[in-house]
């Protein structure tokens, strides 16, 4: 199913990281970290499942708040890596 890269991430989290069927209860631009809606442990999940479902390489250097902080900054981010919607 061809999905927006946003809704993937928002899908995973919310399964993976929240624990929930109800969906992701935030908007695009709230901040994982201040939020507390992640912690360093979760933000390599995401790490590990952006390389996986993506296909890339995230580099250690890449792993900062400006790619990894929100839905919106992690989808931006996949978008200059060449990554579409899957």
């Amino acid at each position: 199913m061809n999905q927006p890269i946003e809704q993937k991430i928002k899908d995973y989290i919310a399964e993976n990281i929240l624990f929930t069927n109800e969906g992701y209860p935030y908007s695009e631009e709230t901040s994982f970290l201040e939020n507390g809606i992640v912690d360093s442990m979760n933000v390599m999940e995401i790490v590990a499942y952006v390389e996986e479902t993506f296909g890339i390489r995230v580099e250690d250097r890449e792993i900062v708040p400006a790619n990894f902080d929100s839905v919106k900054n992690l989808a931006n981010y996949l978008r200059t890596k060449g990554v579409t919607s899957q």
